[in-house]
């Protein structure tokens, strides 16, 4: 199936690039925890215009953030899950969003997604053993799963109805 965007909704998706990068640089750090909200457009994206979008944003701003703000090397690894995030809250979210695909996608994203393949490429990048980082990182995805499935929802219930009002 082939769909054409329009020039409104490319531009739309643009601007949630844009966001997901602005987004990326600000979150809460302690010691053990990173909390952010970058999730925020690429959700939006996946809601609005599907997988394909949904992964795209996250895949282009996970590459203009390593361009931008480098934290180290650029590692198409984690471009790879930025994707993926976009997709799976796409697939989740094609007809509706309703609270069970909401904590399903957010537990295919953190469970899956965020614990074993992020842990996996910290893990290969650094040299650090998987099972102890793996362990170490669960304090993170269990905060991110409360956090997304919150934010997600608010969303839906707060903002959603007003942006498909101007849906881009």
């Amino acid at each position: 199936m082939h769909t054409k965007m329009s020039v409104k909704a490319v531009s739309t998706v643009g601007i949630l690039v844009a966001m997901e990068v602005i987004l990326a640089r600000f979150s809460i750090h302690t010691w053990n925890l990173k909390i952010g909200f970058s999730f925020v457009p690429i959700v939006v994206a996946a809601i609005f215009y599907g997988p394909i979008a949904g992964g795209l944003v996250g895949a282009i701003g996970d590459v203009v953030s390593a361009v931008l703000f480098p934290v180290g090397a650029y590692f198409p690894g984690f471009t790879l899950t930025a994707f993926l995030t976009g997709m799976v809250f796409g697939w989740f979210f094609q007809k509706k969003v309703t609270v069970w695909n909401t904590v399903l996608s957010v537990l295919v994203v953190q469970g899956v997604i965020s614990q074993l393949m992020n842990t996996y490429w910290i893990s290969f990048l650094y040299g650090s053993p998987f099972v102890p980082l793996f362990l170490t990182r669960l304090y993170q995805t269990a905060a991110m799963c409360i956090v997304q499935i919150a934010v997600i929802l608010l969303m839906d219930r707060k903002l959603l109805p007003a942006l498909h009002m101007i849906k881009p």
